[in-house]
This record gives C-alpha cells, structure tokens and sequence, in this order.
C-alpha cells in the first residue's frame, strides 16, 4: 500500500507509475474520497471536542451533538471502506532506474555467466532422461492428482535434499535465520503481502470455509510473521532463510509447459527474506542477487541475469531481478530465480515498522529464490547429462548425496 501523503503530494507520480505497471487504478477517485473522508473525521473530531467542554450542565445539547455523530459515522465507515479498497488496487511503483516496458518481451539481459556445456551428442530433454532413470513420474502423479504434478523418485528425491543442504549451509553463513514457516495463510496476511489483487488472486489455492490460502512461496508467510511489530534499527536487515512446499494454480499459464514439472501446481522452495533499513535497500537487493549467483556459480550451471521491466513486475514490486538458468535441450535460458525489492508496500500494509533515530519508520522488504528445487533438478540434469544416458552430481552436492552420478 502506498502513504496516502504521496499520492496526495504525487498524483501525477503515481497515475505515471500505475500506467508504467499496465495497472488501471482511479487516482483520482482515491483523492477525492480522501479528501471526503478527512471532512467527516474533522466534523466527528470537532463535535466531540464541543461536547467534551459542555459537561455535565448541557445534556440535552450534548445529546443532540451526539445524534449528529451517529448520523455522521455510517458515512465516514462507508467512505473508508471504499478508499481502503481502492488503495489496495494500487501497486507499488517502479524505482527509478528501472527499465520502460509492457511485458516479458521487454526485459533487459543484464549479463551471461558460465561455460555452456559441449556435447559429442544431441542433449536429451530433462524428462527423458528422468523417465528412463526412473526419477520423475509424472504419469502415475496425473492419475492421482491431475495435470501438473509429478513424483520425485529415487536419487533425484536425495538431490532436492542435497540443494536444500547447499543453500541453508551458504546462507546461514551470511547471517541468515533458518526457519521453515507455516504453508497456510490467513486471507488477511496474504492480502498484507500484496497478492491477493489484480491477477495474482487467481493463482492462490484459498479455503474459503477455513479463511486460509496456501503460500505460492515461502516468502508469503516469512514476510508476515512480524506484522504488527517494532524492530529495532540496529537489527537490521534480519535474514531468514526457508524451506516450504509452494502450490500455485499456474492460471496464466494454460497450454504452456504442461509436459514434465517445469510449471506445477506444487513444488518446494528455498526463499530468502529480508526486512531492510530503507536507506540501505538498494544495497541489500543487490546482495541477495550475489547470494544467488553465488549458488548458481557453485553449481556450475551457466545462467544470464534479467533486468525486469516495469510492466512485467507484479503487485509488490519496484525493481526486480530474474536469474534464467541455461537448458541445452532447449539451446536457450528458463527462468530459475527472481529477486525483488518491494520497498513499504508490504509493511505498511502489515504494520511492520522499525525504531530509528527519527522515530517509528516502516521497514523495507526484500525477498529472492535461493533455489526452486523442481528447476534446479531440471537444470542439473540437462546440464550434467552424459552420452550413456546417465547424470553426473555436481562436484558441490557429493558430500551431501554420497554419490557421483545417477544411472
């Protein structure tokens, strides 16, 4: 949510902002309910100022200014009701900086890193290899579950396991927390992180008679849990690392990557999560950046890093980061991470605030993908796949599976 002062003092900021997004948001209806809001609550605050001075003696006149409150407030409820749902519709604004554009199309290649891998053969796709070594199913997971699940067998069950090792062993060392956190949400805590508006309210799987959704990612629930809370300056950034299975309906997505996991309704996660001193929130997104390179890097998978342009941000963010991990099979680059700066959109919703020198001040929240574990097994078998069909373990993930290769 946006400070209402801003839009008051930035009208045109803001509708160049919600225009830059794609986001249709009337402004100038938020202004004008505003500004019938604060008359209301000026009358209620004048009355009850008059008959605060009256006391005892005027009872029949503090009566009837009594009335004219109570005739008052339904108005007032109303016209915060509407204002609050219409400031809800307004996404965060993109950061200065960050690049002009409508959609995917438009993103910016920042930089390519690593060596592609050379083969004397034609690289297999990642399923059949996987399917041959009977380490994904996804046939018996559509016979239980539908479309756009899959099993995870065998050896590739235990690498899921050694990703998760590898980040937490990294991340950990850079001061994060390690937390797994709940993979349920009240409606309240989501709509506090910005996804339940516009188009992000088809991808969430709710509970309507429980008022639960799940967490598209762990961030959701990582991002909330210090709703209502006061942190001190000197704490921060507070870190956290977690581990959560993610489910998201994949709306947006018909007939795209239905075959394989590459897009399902369930998959598990490594999310980091950041809650930042404003002034040092530039610095801190562009750390969670190296923390993800640091672990594509370990892995020796090649990957480029994409600017995201305005119209491709989504609800929350104001400048974001892809990591698009290379697939040979594919002779081109799938997204594997995103990182984003969201800035006090979702604290101010949340009421998350820190004690400064200046007083009380809302935080800044910043999330990333350490690793999506389905993508990165994805990415490891394409990359590391041998001629004899079989898939040596990157040299960093032996110690934790005890074995070199999968065959």
């Amino acid at each position: 949510m946006l400070d209402i002062k801003f839009i008051r003092q930035n009208p045109e900021k803001v509708k160049e902002g919600c225009h830059k997004k794609g986001v249709k948001c009337d402004i100038d209806q938020v202004l004008k309910l505003d500004e019938e809001r604060r008359k209301y609550i000026s009358q209620v605050e004048s009355l009850r100022a008059k008959q605060k001075k009256l006391g005892k003696a005027g009872i029949e006149e503090a009566q009837e200014i009594k009335s004219q409150i109570k005739q008052i407030t339904p108005t007032l409820e109303k016209t915060e009701t509407e204002l609050n749902h219409l400031m809800l519709q307004i996404p965060n604004l993109p950061l200065e900086g960050v690049p002009e554009g409508k959609d995917e199309s438009d993103n910016v290649v920042l930089r390519e890193e690593g060596k592609k891998p050379k083969f004397s053969f034609k690289p297999k796709d990642y399923l059949t290899i996987a399917e041959k070594l009977d380490l994904i199913d996804v046939k018996r997971a559509a016979k239980v579950s539908g479309t756009r699940f899959g099993y995870i067998k065998g050896k590739a069950a235990l690498l899921e396991f050694a990703l998760v090792n590898l980040a937490f062993d990294v991340l950990v060392k850079e001061g994060f927390t390690p937390i797994i956190p709940p993979v349920m949400l009240k409606s309240e805590m989501a709509r506090g992180m910005g996804y339940l508006e516009q188009a992000d309210e088809q991808e969430a799987y709710c509970l309507p008679q429980d008022d639960l959704c799940l967490v598209g990612t762990a961030e959701q629930s990582i991002g909330v849990m210090h709703a209502n809370e006061v942190l001190q300056e000197k704490e921060l950034p507070r870190r956290y690392v977690g581990f959560s299975t993610c489910f998201r309906r994949e709306a947006g997505s018909y007939g795209k990557d239905t075959r394989g996991i590459f897009r399902v309704h369930q998959f598990d996660k490594v999310e980091m999560f950041s809650f930042s001193h404003p002034g040092r929130s530039s610095q801190e997104h562009q750390f969670l950046l190296k923390m993800q390179e640091k672990l594509m890097k370990a892995l020796k998978i090649p990957y480029r890093v994409i600017y995201i342009c305005a119209g491709d941000l989504g609800m929350p963010a104001s400048c974001k980061y892809d990591i698009e991990a290379w697939l040979p099979s594919e002779n081109n680059y799938r997204e594997t991470h995103s990182t984003s700066n969201c800035t006090d959109f979702q604290s101010r919703r949340l009421n998350i605030r820190y004690r400064g020198k200046k007083g009380l001040e809302f935080v800044y929240t910043l999330n990333g993908t350490a690793f999506a574990i389905g993508r990165m097994i994805i990415s490891i078998i394409e990359n590391y796949q041998q001629k004899d069909g079989s898939i040596e373990v990157p040299k960093l993930l032996q110690k934790y599976t005890k074995f070199k290769k999968i065959s």
